[in-house]
């Protein structure tokens, strides 16, 4: 209940401080697991997000957010749960097993971090992990604009925000345990699939 409420509120607000547009929602599957993958610019980027795929969703989260009592309740019953940025975090890896084995949705920002010039970085190997462990589908989502939400009094000038939401796809299904290129190989792939939804300049490294 605290989720939905939650999210008719972030909904609510983000229409009067955004021009919010979202791009392929027909592409987000409705019923079944998968790993939204996506570039990761602003702290808003999750809520906005969250509101824009139709879906009930997961993140996951850095565990400093969970310091704070208030931020780490919202950041709870919003969907999130804690993992810790360098570490081995078998905690959390279990969580994002038992959410896709239920039919959920998990969110996942490859990059591990908030870009700081707002273009695509290096990208963590997780999301591919993931996805070859739980077989399921991946849908990329290009963030665009979130990069404008900064200053005290950014919501006065109500920032285009789009979310583009790509199409499916799939990894290759290893029966043994794949090599590190082949890992390396599929993170790209990740990567370049986020790319094709995002202005040239947002690309990065993995121009196309």
């Amino acid at each position: 209940m605290v989720y939905y409420i939650l999210r008719c509120a972030i909904t609510f607000v983000s229409s009067l401080a955004l021009r919010r547009k979202v791009i392929g929602k027909k592409n987000m599957p409705q019923h079944s697991a998968c790993i939204v993958v996506a570039n990761h610019v602003n702290l808003l980027d999750s809520p906005l997000i969250g509101i824009s795929l139709g879906r009930k969703v997961h993140f996951m989260a850095k565990e400093d957010l969970f310091h704070s009592r208030v931020i780490g309740w919202l950041a709870d019953k919003f969907g999130a749960f804690p993992v810790a940025r360098g570490k081995i975090n078998r905690r959390a890896g279990r969580t994002a097993v038992e959410l896709l084995s239920n039919g959920q949705v998990l969110i996942i920002y490859p990059e591990g971090q908030r870009s700081l010039d707002g273009k695509l970085g290096p990208a963590y190997s997780g999301a591919a992990l993931l996805a070859t462990r739980g077989c399921v589908p991946i849908v990329p989502v290009g963030i665009i604009g979130t990069g404008k939400l900064k200053g005290k009094w950014w919501f006065l000038r109500r920032p285009k925000i789009t979310m583009n939401i790509g199409e499916p796809f799939s990894l290759p299904v290893f029966t043994d345990k794949p090599t590190k290129d082949e890992i390396t190989g599929m993170t790209r792939e990740i990567m370049l699939h986020i790319a094709r939804l995002l202005p040239e300049d947002y690309r990065g490294s993995y121009t196309i």
